[in-house]
């Protein structure tokens, strides 16, 4: 599964990345450009918050739970024995990968550069990327997961604690209740 993990991510890194590279050399920044009338248009603007330019002034703030995030999903590759939690992990990485590398790479400078936006979808009040795309459905997928308690190793897991049988249990010495009925 960890190449798995990776080739999403890399995918998903790589398709964010010439994205904005492409929206950069080619619009300026504020220009509109009808794709699908208003129901879809491209619309390059620097993000410097999160999701609906949030907290615009914290850059280095998302910039850390990004590394964060990066991190986590590395420890844990090698648990990942699920295609559905190998996918989720996957996408969540190559977008967070995404975003961060706007963030250490871009304007205004490293740490706290601005993440190029440009998708604008009609009656949706956020201009949002690739990257974010990826970052949404991906925790979409892992609330899913958890919620249907399926382990990063596939396996579904029940409520109800695993115990072994009784005459399996070590060290157990005590003999049965007699029945009083007997």
């Amino acid at each position: 599964m960890l190449g798995f993990v990776l080739g999403t991510a890399i995918v998903v890194w790589v398709a964010d990345f010439l994205s904005k590279e492409w929206v950069i050399a080619s619009m300026a920044e504020g220009e509109r450009r009808q794709v699908l009338g208003e129901l879809l248009q491209w619309h390059f603007v620097r993000n410097p918050g999160a999701a609906f330019s949030f907290a615009a002034g914290s850059t280095w703030i998302f910039t850390i739970l990004a590394a964060v995030v990066v991190i986590f999903i590395v420890t844990q590759l090698r648990r990942i024995r699920s295609p559905l939690w190998a996918a989720a992990f996957g996408g969540l990485l190559g977008g967070t990968v995404g975003n961060l590398t706007d963030r250490l790479t871009r304007e205004p400078g490293f740490f706290v550069g601005h993440v190029i936006d440009f998708i604008q979808v009609w009656g949706f009040p956020a201009i949002f990327n690739i990257a974010d795309i990826f970052i949404v459905g991906s925790m979409i997928g892992v609330v899913l997961l958890v919620l249907a308690n399926i382990g990063l190793d596939g396996v579904r897991h029940t409520d109800e604690p695993r115990t072994a049988p009784e005459e399996d249990l070590p060290g157990d010495e005590t003999q049965p209740l007699e029945d009083p009925r007997a």
